[in-house]
């Protein structure tokens, strides 16, 4: 996906919880198609900042986190598979 890990605590103002999910996102009128964002969330946010991200037509897709960070890992590693950005 490009981006390096997030900060793997919730991305909602003020909240510190550890976040269990990540949030993929772009601008489509900022971003090419491809770039993609990362907001992090608790359990407690997932649906506030995942309703947030959806009214604009900004969210792509919510993974739980440890998935996503594999995901990364795999990335960096050349490991992507076909839809792979190294």
């Amino acid at each position: 996906m490009g981006n390096t890990a997030p900060d793997t605590h919730c991305s909602r103002k003020g909240c510190r919880a550890r976040a269990d999910w990540a949030l993929v996102w772009n601008n489509p009128k900022l971003h090419t198609a491809d770039r993609r964002k990362v907001w992090a969330a608790c359990d407690e946010h997932r649906a506030y900042l995942a309703h947030f991200l959806g009214l604009r037509g900004f969210l792509r897709e919510t993974v739980p986190m440890a998935a996503f960070l594999e995901g990364e890992a795999a990335d960096q590693e050349g490991g992507g598979g076909p839809d792979s950005h190294s």
